[in-house]
């Protein structure tokens, strides 16, 4: 298999989805690599590094598209890429359809294969290509949110940690799950008082049982939101339902009771946000505010730490990538559970579930696509 790296062209995007030494794994398995030129210099990759471990080196984008049969990349394809897949081409990569429907139905034209890393499944039902950017986008929550509480940027000028004789901030997060914990972790560490809301108890329970005496776990409602909301100072959006677009919890109406110069930070905005006034924003213009609140929503987090998130990402990406070329897409042969569970659309037809309810799309089962195969 011929298998492409283009480097990634979303704005303040500096990842890179493959490192050196996994294109050594993959020629001696007797696969070939084209990167294109420059693509890991975001994340301090040299081209020669790759050309060292038996990669090929493309000078443009059109080139790795062409001549590749399995893509992989870090975030979704821009408009510019989409329209160089081809039939059948197979694309590895984090998508978010249900935050897109444009993205969605432009893919659905190409005839390829998208397996979005987002919805890979391991045996025990966690998402383990999901987790290591949800940590990384979970502890960033923390750290951008107190500096835009600074004054400087608008905020309320309030230190998150607090001082001797001066009382910290507070924190609420919605969502225990892997950005929720991370999130509090940070937060709870910096001497913040932190809130964290979840529907599930056993998960609370989990995080009362590991959490420092500064974190409060409390129930998911609007009765307990609409109490802490006033005392908010940072706002952490972290609510995930896999594949399907996120559900807003936070109305515009609510979110007014907070106090002016407090930030909000929605990680959910990939799947289109867990607040309602949510709207996707770029590293280079990050923030915007909505009846003086400060709303932080970049959808590429982790695009600002590359050298770490590249490393986490291919932590966990290149055991999937191995068994991903072991599998015979020609012939409609998947064995892998896993490798299933990422495919979003299949050669035109939505596969998941939550993708096709989330835009009221026809939905296909992807065993019996792949027995017509």
């Amino acid at each position: 298999m011929i298998i492409g790296v283009p480097k990634e062209i979303k704005p303040d995007e500096r990842r890179v989805s493959v490192l050196p030494h996994m294109v050594k794994s993959m020629v001696e398995l007797g696969h070939k690599v084209i990167v294109q030129q420059g693509a890991g210099i975001g994340s301090g990759v040299e081209d020669s590094s790759y050309i060292k471990e038996g990669a090929s080196i493309a000078n443009c984008i059109e080139n790795v598209y062409e001549e590749s049969d399995l893509i992989i990349k870090v975030k979704e394809p821009m408009d510019s890429e989409l329209n160089l897949i081809k039939d059948s081409q197979i694309i590895f990569t984090y998508f978010h359809f249900a935050a897109d429907i444009n993205l969605t139905k432009k893919f659905i034209k190409t005839n390829a294969i998208a397996i979005a890393y987002e919805t890979v499944e391991s045996p025990k039902g966690d998402l383990p290509l999901l987790t290591p950017m949800s940590e990384i986008a979970g502890r960033m929550s923390i750290q951008n949110g107190a500096k835009y509480l600074e004054g400087t940027f608008g905020g309320k000028g309030k230190l998150l940690s607090g001082v001797p004789g001066v009382e910290p901030a507070t924190v609420t997060i919605i969502g225990a799950g892997v950005v929720g914990l991370n999130a509090a972790k940070l937060a709870a560490g910096l001497g913040a008082q932190v809130n964290v809301l979840d529907i599930s108890m056993s998960r609370l329970r989990y995080l009362d049982d590991i959490m420092p005496a500064n974190v409060i776990t409390h129930h998911s409602n609007s009765y307990n939101l609409s109490k802490l909301l006033p005392k908010t100072d940072l706002l952490v959006g972290g609510v995930l339902v896999p594949g399907s677009a996120a559900p807003k919890i936070v109305s515009k109406k609510m979110l007014k009771t907070m106090k002016p110069g407090s930030v909000l930070v929605d990680v959910a905005v990939d799947q289109g946000g867990c607040i309602e006034t949510t709207k996707p924003t770029t590293h280079h213009d990050p923030i915007y505010e909505v009846d003086g609140i400060i709303h932080y929503c970049v959808a590429n987090m982790p695009g600002a730490v590359p050298k770490t998130s590249t490393t986490s990402l291919t932590n966990n990406t290149s055991s999937y990538i191995l068994d991903l070329l072991n599998e015979d897409f020609k012939s409609g042969t998947i064995k892998n559970n896993s490798i299933k569970t990422g495919i979003n659309i299949y050669k035109g037809n939505i596969t998941h579930r939550g993708l096709a309810d989330s835009f009221s799309l026809e939905y296909s089962e992807l065993s019996s696509l792949l027995a017509d195969s």
